[in-house]
């Protein structure tokens, strides 16, 4: 048995770890991009950007001579406890603003608290509400004859243990191509499938495009699709039962990730009670087509 991994790009991965593309929605589409922020970053952004708020007031209550009251003076953990207490509008009652220049940083510091819970609530119910699709897409696809027709095979599985409905998925290629009058253009074929669609995906789905004389990879090779610098993207869309919104799942395989020649190892089984489950321990597995 063959198994092929994931392999990561080196230029894409240099291409996200790229500050210039990191950074860019920030300062063109803020909220779409904390809500695309993974949830790991998401949090330890918004840690860092509250630890730094009260360290910027803890230097700014410093700089009040006797103005916080029970507080040793020119002490920054004491001004930052203090600011902690402030912005989050706790008020334990040991430590208090005591002249003019103190009150007007707590009334700042209130008022900015006060802003930033409201909207880091709305950034955690937006994230938690959004509805997103669990979809598993095989590392590889394979090129392997089906009713004596060599097909590219691409297999799919639904990690939730639930359903999405009215299940839509379309495969397409995507090519480099320079037209008559010199124009480089990057075009989209559609790709055919034998199933394009199904009321209900629960488990696995193998999605199979003949490449028959219809077919836009009919009559291509590895160099001349190399040439082209093709790409096959797979696009799924339904319905999920639990949020009754439609959610979204895409995934790309580049020319590495395709293997001629090899099939999918089978990952249907059967319970003692007789149902059907996947066992996703072989779902990325092939294994070479018999002569």
């Amino acid at each position: 048995m063959r198994r092929y991994k994931k392999s990561i790009k080196s230029f894409r991965f240099l291409k996200k770890l790229n500050p210039v593309t990191l950074f860019h929605p920030v300062t063109h589409d803020l909220y779409h991009w904390l809500l695309a922020l993974r949830w790991r970053y998401f949090l330890i952004l918004m840690s860092i950007f509250y630890f730094s708020i009260n360290c910027l007031f803890a230097l700014a209550y410093m700089t009040t001579e006797n103005g916080i009251a029970n507080a040793e003076q020119g002490s920054f953990k004491d001004a930052f406890f203090f600011s902690i207490q402030t912005l989050s509008t706790v008020g334990y009652g040991s430590m208090y603003p005591q002249t003019l220049y103190a009150q007007i940083l707590v009334t700042i510091e209130i008022w900015l608290g006060l802003l930033l819970l409201t909207i880091l609530t709305g950034l955690m119910f937006a994230r938690f509400s959004r509805p997103t699709a669990k979809v598993l897409f095989s590392n590889v696809a394979v090129i392997c004859p089906y009713n004596g027709i060599p097909t590219l095979m691409v297999r799919t599985a639904n990690r939730r243990d639930n359903r999405i409905l009215e299940a839509q998925i379309r495969l397409c290629v995507i090519l480099n191509e320079v037209s008559q009058e010199g124009y480089k253009l990057r075009r989209f074929y559609d790709l055919e499938l034998l199933r394009s669609q199904t009321p209900v995906f629960n488990l696995s789905w193998l999605v199979m495009h003949p490449i028959d004389e219809n077919s836009p990879l009919n009559g291509e090779t590895i160099e001349s699709l190399a040439e082209k610098n093709a790409e096959i993207g797979v696009m799924l869309t339904g319905v999920d039962e639990t949020f009754s919104k439609t959610i979204h799942a895409r995934h790309v395989y580049t020319l590495v990730n395709i293997v001629p020649n090899h099939r999918f190892v089978d990952i249907f089984s059967h319970n003692y009670q007789g149902e059907t489950y996947i066992d996703l321990t072989y779902f990325h597995d092939v294994v070479p087509v018999k002569n």
